[in-house]
């Protein structure tokens, strides 16, 4: 099939190419036209989730609230001039258009600030697009009393700067990557043109992708991160198919083959192992829908339609690229890399590498077995959190102001909410069980006591509401503890003697306890959903069950050690100066998961590459010794080259603001480089050298009479090639 697609490509390379912008075009037009439906993240998972279910059918009136803090910049706050200031704030907010409400002054408990609240008026999902002129009202009043600090903060203010804070983020990400990704490649090929094809490729996918996914976010809403996923994927994989396309192309042509020949033959290779991992990669990432969360089921659809767009280009226009283009793909020569690049003969350094587990596998793969595991044993003791407004990036005066605001009004900070369901004929005993609640809880320093909650009743009196304070961060121990005692003995001895009562407590503590629990209770049905379909895929592909298993094995060992480092770096905080973040203590909860599915997706790209050309070799007749050698150092070049770019790519995202970014780029990148040197240059060699012919079997189901292989055995092409390469 790769031969035939290719063939008709390469023999009518306008239409294809034609074809191919055509295509993505549409996509992406046929989308923005569309639209993009967002998900509004509320899956109700776990107590957390019954809590939320129970606010919205109360159908409270939930206005989008700001709050401006007057404070002093040094020494004792002057309480007249700073009220004379609140005063002033108030009567303007009062004539702006987007203000429905202002309440205050309000004093701190400790007399260090005055607090005016500010509710917007209108729609509040579209707060964080209007609360601009708010702001610029308070940066007026600051102009106007240079001798106070005069600052506002709250939801739409911390979303609009954040939203600022993730675009420039993103533009320099995207910025960076397409010239770093570029120069890899020119190192890599040697010359101009052969480096932008991949470029092309990879940016065509992710447009593509990004059409198709708006239009499907229709039926899986789409995630704040979707895009960034796709972005992030749709380079990898993009320049990876071309590049194992590219390579196995000029080798054959440098081997005296017609350049018909040799794109046919690198389809019919390269083209089956892309078919091969792009499958395995997109059976993976569907693994991310047995987690029930939208998110998850939205990063599953951006993954699965970029990989499959990148695997589509790679077996279609890219043949027809290579063959218009011809000999003149090698021009923009840079002298001495292409030296380097399309020098001929045996390589010298990777079988330098490979000599200790060609020789001495079993010693080579204890000792490299043993530092993976080593690695990976950090990852026993991993936390699952998820990052509070506490953990957002502190350059913007959006969150100086929310710490400072926290630290005056501790209740305006963290709060659990207490939602109960009662008849309406309860709600005098419903009312009194809270409020002694709350005085058991006031008495107990896990709580703030600084100011007494309101509970808020719905309009049928059937639903009530309490925001309970604790005046610790939202991932401190003792948040969570505060959380433990609510829900293990305050709300319960209040309301259980209450007929028809149904309660649950909720908020982001609970949020973040519930989703860890939820991800916990779904990473052993993901994980074995990808094993066993992984395990068919390459069973079936290389017709063995030793190869499927050990490829298991090897991506298991890969990503374990992945998830050590990713403990060893981020739980800690050593590393802080280095990458310029601020430890949460824990892995952020939807991280594992997902990082899990991508690393195994991933990873099978190279085990496919490298595998085939081993399998290649040994149905030549070469010893198992000779075939991992020659598979390994054939296609070493290939893999380093598109680790390098993966890492690179990566990394990049590893310097973005926000620390679950920064994790998911720092996790793929290491997780990447080790399985491209340790995983493929020592353990697969020696695993497979010591297995010997034993890597081959199979039951007789699995077997079948091998086709003569794709690529003879010799440096000049045979008088029949054209026949074989046909035939299959």
């Amino acid at each position: 099939m790769t031969v035939r697609v290719a063939r008709w490509s390469a023999t009518h390379p306008w239409r294809a190419m034609g074809m191919w912008i055509v295509f993505v075009a549409l996509c992406f037009v046929v989308g923005s036209a569309a639209g993009l439906k967002e998900s509004d993240g509320d899956d109700a998972i776990g107590e957390s989730g019954r809590a939320s279910t129970i606010y919205d059918e109360a159908h409270f009136d939930d206005p989008a609230v700001e709050s401006i803090l007057i404070s002093a910049r040094s020494g004792a706050l002057d309480k007249a001039a700073a009220e004379s200031v609140a005063n002033d704030a108030m009567g303007r907010m009062r004539t702006h258009k987007d203000v429905a409400k202002v309440d205050g002054p309000i004093p701190s408990p400790d007399g260090t600030a005055i607090l005016v609240r500010v509710t917007m008026a209108g729609d509040p999902d579209t707060a964080t697009d209007r609360v601009q002129g708010l702001r610029d009202v308070t940066a007026a009043v600051q102009a106007d009393h240079p001798e106070l600090r005069v600052e506002e903060t709250g939801g739409p203010s911390i979303n609009r700067a954040l939203d600022e804070t993730l675009g420039k983020d993103f533009q320099r990400a995207e910025f960076l990557s397409l010239p770093v990704t570029l120069l890899i490649l020119v190192v890599a090929f040697g010359a101009l043109l052969a480096a932008g094809v991949p470029i092309l490729l990879a940016v065509s996918s992710v447009m593509g992708a990004i059409g198709l996914s708006t239009l499907a976010s229709h039926l899986f809403p789409a995630s704040d991160a979707t895009n960034s996923v796709i972005l992030l994927i749709g380079m990898a994989v993009g320049v990876d198919y071309s590049l194992f396309y590219i390579r196995r192309e000029r080798e054959e042509r440098a081997r005296g083959r017609a350049h018909l020949d040799a794109v046919e033959i690198a389809a019919a290779t390269s083209g089956h192992a892309v078919v091969v991992s792009g499958v395995a990669v997109m059976i993976s990432m569907a693994g991310l829908f047995l987690a029930s969360d939208t998110t998850f089921s939205s990063l599953a659809v951006g993954s699965i339609l970029v990989v499959a767009v990148a695997m589509l280009g790679s077996l279609t226009v890219l043949p027809a690229m290579l063959a218009k283009m011809g000999r003149w793909i090698d021009r923009g020569r840079i002298p001495g890399l292409w030296r380097l690049t399309a020098r001929q003969g045996p390589p010298r350094f990777w079988p330098a590498v490979l000599r200790p587990a060609l020789k001495y596998p079993l010693p080579t793969l204890l000792v490299s077995a043993g530092i993976l595991i080593a690695l990976a044993v950090p990852a026993l003791s991993m936390e699952l959190r998820l990052p509070g407004a506490e953990d957002l990036p502190r350059t913007t005066p959006a969150m100086q102001a929310y710490d400072r605001l926290t630290a005056a009004f501790p209740s305006q900070g963290t709060t659990h909410m207490v939602a109960v369901k009662a008849p309406a004929d309860q709600r005098e005993k419903v009312d009194a069980a809270l409020h002694a609640m709350l005085d058991r809880a006031g008495a107990d320093p896990l709580f703030s006591t600084a100011e007494r909650p309101e509970i808020e009743v719905s309009a049928d009196g059937r639903v009530s509401i309490v925001e309970v304070p604790t005046p610790y961060s939202g991932r401190s121990e003792q948040a969570a503890d505060s959380l433990a005692k609510l829900r293990g003995t305050l709300v319960p001895q209040a309301l259980d003697g209450v007929p028809g009562v149904e309660y649950a407590v909720g908020g982001f503590v609970a949020g973040s306890v519930d989703y860890a629990d939820h991800v916990r209770s779904k990473l052993p049905l993901v994980m074995g959903f990808v094993l066993l379909l992984t395990f068919i895929v390459m069973a079936v592909t290389f017709r063995s069950v030793v190869v499927a298993l050990t490829s298991i094995a090897l991506n298991l060992l890969s990503a374990g050690a992945a998830y050590g480092l990713l403990v060893l770096v981020f739980q800690g905080t050593w590393a802080e100066g280095v990458l310029d973040f601020r430890s949460i203590g824990a892995i952020v909860t939807w991280l594992p998961l997902f990082l899990f599915v991508v690393l195994f997706g991933l990873s099978m790209d190279y085990h496919v590459f490298v595998v085939s050309r081993i399998r290649e070799a040994a149905l030549r007749g070469m010893p198992t010794r000779s075939a991992v050698a020659h598979g390994i150092t054939t296609s070493a070049g290939t893999v380093t080259s598109a680790a390098i770019v993966m890492v690179a790519v990566f990394s990049i995202f590893g310097t973005l603001s926000t620390i679950d970014m920064k994790q998911l780029g720092v996790g793929l990148a290491a997780a990447i480089l080790i399985d491209a040197t340790i995983i493929r240059a020592v353990v697969l060699p020696s695993l497979m050298t010591l297995l010997g012919r034993a890597n081959w079997w199979a039951p007789r189901f699995l077997r079948k009479t091998e086709q003569p292989p794709a690529v003879p055995p010799v440096a000049i092409p045979a008088p029949d090639e054209r026949e074989l390469i046909s035939t299959r």
